[in-house]
């Protein structure tokens, strides 16, 4: 990394130095077509079946109910769109219920949807980001064919009752004498939280390999055995004719160990983002009192702290957060170019004037006491500059 300091980790990560080591070969001598029958060709075969034995025992899952993607858009829409159609051509019904705080990837899928007759039914979240609980049972009917609740957000961190979800999700599901499939959008939660399937009680999960540590362009999507699910991608028989196309066996590797390495050091890398992402919050709330956090301040990843600066302007703040060498975001970096304001904000009933002038930093094991003391140094200055520009009438 070059001497900007990174507090975007929830953007992507760098790839971890043993990640890079497991993928080399694969990008260099052994570079089969896994899908030949010569020795080449078998090697890179024998490397996918290897990396998802890996992911399935990660998982807790059989290995053929793991399905390597191209990251986690993909994993996302196949899930979404996979499952509903199927339902669809099954004649199971129309209607999904997601909430009003996904990533863009399944609220585009959802809308996506609408075109072909499904209807959406957007789950309400409390100021704190959780979904509530109470309005579970209600969103969910005879016409029901998927759930989709993310397990963690990637802009504010809240981390939801998965358990708890899937409980009532499969009881409303008992009571209405049908198969309701739930989906979660795990790609915040790698580092952080197990993603166990059977703990988090979901029927497909999706998972994005630069979250944690492993290539860009890779993903995975866990599709329980018995899922109704019609592939989103046609050519070859690639994945058990789930996804076409060839695979990225140097990416599947990697995904594999990245994830590997991930769960294994979670609690490490827990216990140490929360000491400094807990005196990163103190030292911005002693800086600047009136900034105020989003989400709840316990259920929430311990890398992630959503701020608002209320009178301010995000766009103005990164500008100037980059000129001093620090990188930051305001929020979903798929949605940067735009800088409107933030809908998971917004659900939470975050006013307007507030959700204009937040800032999302997120940290790793690799940030440092000295990355956090000078952002504290720079922050103030960048948020008064911000809220004098903001309140300058154009000329």
């Amino acid at each position: 990394m070059n001497d900007t300091i990174y507090f975007d980790y929830a953007a992507t990560t760098p790839l971890h130095p043993d990640v890079r080591d497991a993928m080399l070969p694969y990008l260099n001598d052994e570079f089969g077509n896994p899908s030949a029958t010569y020795a080449l060709a078998q090697a890179a075969q024998e490397a996918i079946d290897s990396a998802r034995a890996t992911v399935a025992d990660l998982l807790g899952c059989s290995p053929n109910e793991v399905i390597f993607t191209s990251g986690g858009t993909e994993s996302i829409n196949a899930a979404i769109k996979g499952v509903a159609f199927a339902q669809q051509l099954a004649r199971a019904g129309n209607q999904i219920t997601t909430s009003a705080i996904e990533h863009h990837a399944v609220l585009h899928s959802c809308q996506y949807l609408e075109k072909f007759g499904f209807e959406i039914t957007h789950l309400p979240v409390g100021q704190d980001g959780l979904v509530q609980m109470s309005s579970i049972s209600s969103a969910l009917n005879e016409d029901t064919v998927l759930v989709s609740i993310m397990t963690a957000n990637n802009e504010v961190g809240v981390i939801q009752p998965m358990a708890e979800l899937s409980r009532a999700i499969r009881e409303r599901a008992s009571h209405l004498n049908r198969q309701i499939p739930f989906h979660t959008d795990a790609v915040q939660g790698a580092n952080a939280l197990s993603v166990n399937v059977d703990a988090l009680g979901v029927d497909a999960l999706s998972l994005s390999a630069h979250k944690f540590g492993g290539p860009k362009g890779a993903g995975v999507l866990y599709l329980r055995r018995g899922t109704p699910f019609l592939s989103q991608q046609s050519g070859g028989g690639q994945e058990r004719q789930r996804r076409a196309g060839t695979e990225n066996v140097a990416g599947i590797v990697g995904t594999a160990m990245a994830l590997e390495i991930a769960q294994s050091s979670r609690q490490n890398y827990s216990a140490e983002c929360q000491e400094l992402r807990d005196a990163l919050l103190s030292g911005i709330m002693a800086a600047i009192p009136d900034a105020t956090l989003n989400g709840d301040a316990e259920r929430r990843l311990p890398n992630n702290v959503n701020v608002s600066f209320s009178g301010s302007d995000a766009r103005i703040m990164l500008e100037l957060l980059d000129e001093a060498g620090i990188a930051a975001s305001a929020g979903s970096a798929c949605n940067e170019e735009t800088l409107e304001p933030s809908h998971v904000l917004l659900a939470m009933d975050v006013p307007l004037s507030r959700a204009v002038g937040t800032l999302r930093f997120s940290i790793s094991r690799r940030t440092t006491q000295s990355d956090i003391d000078r952002l504290l140094e720079v922050l103030p200055g960048v948020v008064d500059k911000s809220r004098l520009a903001a309140a300058t009438p154009a000329s």
